[in-house]
């Protein structure tokens, strides 16, 4: 069954491309299914074209033919009952008459009629009236489309303006940020540069015979144990100044004055061993050498 459709398809396109080309010869092209197809659509639609375009020239030679009848009519008329012919018309009138065809072919009206040309003014105004009020319309658009721009260009510019102060905050943020990026290099250098010198100086003061004790560190220990021997004697003084307001049982009052002078003796005397220590130890600022 296809291999028949394709057949009668074949023969279909052949006929249509003999009726194109008439005598000349058909140009070679390659037979398959897929140019047949095409071809034959293309035979449809070029005889369903010629067809409309029969009916169209039957109608319009139709119209022609009525107009003519018609024409011949009113000449008959105009001629035979009203004894009126284009060639006692005078210049004046065929000019009148000649616009007035124009005017009819213009407004494309069935005949010169008044009622036609009424007809024909009123839709023409209608169609004008309808084109205003869509201009109007385009104008209120056209308007509010300026406002948007005129909008939108000053909200660009206040834009790039911020933009500007923007990138001009960031460069003075940036040169501060590479001040201080400097600045902490050079702390970071001189920290280390004090760190060397420190350690140099301890190992100076080591060979010489220092104590280890009397090193930077060990001073702040022993600074650090001072103040907290200061904290435990103010409690004790406290302790005491109360004991020595006591009057009753004046035997164990003295037992514990005794006891509490004992023990701040002590703490005293630690605090000032520990404070001569201190001192004596720390080398004389003269005998420090620093590279």
């Amino acid at each position: 069954m296809e291999e028949k459709a394709v057949v009668e398809k074949l023969q279909r396109v052949t006929l249509w491309l003999k009726k194109i080309f008439g005598d000349q010869p058909i140009p070679q092209y390659e037979v398959n299914a897929w140019t047949i197809d095409i071809l034959y659509e293309l035979a449809e639609h070029n005889e369903a074209r010629d067809r409309d375009v029969s009916l169209l020239i039957e109608d319009m030679n139709q119209k022609a033919a009525e107009y003519e009848v018609e024409a011949n009519f009113l000449q008959d008329v105009l001629t035979e009952i009203l004894g009126f012919s284009l060639s006692s018309l005078s210049s004046e009138g065929i000019s009148y008459l000649n616009e007035l065809v124009n005017t009819a072919m213009i407004l494309e009206t069935k005949d010169t009629s008044l009622a036609s040309f009424a007809c024909a003014i009123n839709d023409l105004t209608s169609d004008l009236l309808a084109v205003e009020s869509k201009n109007r319309e385009m104008e209120l658009e056209l308007t509010s489309i300026k406002k948007k721009l005129t909008a939108a260009l000053m909200l660009e510019k206040r834009l790039q303006e911020d933009l500007k102060k923007t990138e001009e905050h960031l460069e003075v943020e940036k040169a501060k940020a590479e001040s201080r990026s400097q600045n902490l290099k050079f702390l970071k250098d001189k920290s280390e540069d004090f760190k060397i010198r420190i350690k140099a100086a301890e190992e100076q003061l080591a060979a010489t015979g220092l104590d280890q004790s009397l090193t930077h560190q060990s001073l702040v220990n022993l600074s650090e144990k001072l103040a907290e021997l200061e904290k435990e004697v103010v409690p004790l003084k406290k302790e005491l100044e109360s004991y020595l307001d006591l009057t009753p049982n004046p035997s164990l009052a003295q037992v514990k004055i005794e006891e509490a002078k004992r023990e701040l003796d002590a703490l005293e005397a630690e605090f000032s061993s520990q404070l001569d220590m201190l001192t004596l130890s720390m080398p004389e600022p003269s005998k420090l050498q620093f590279t």
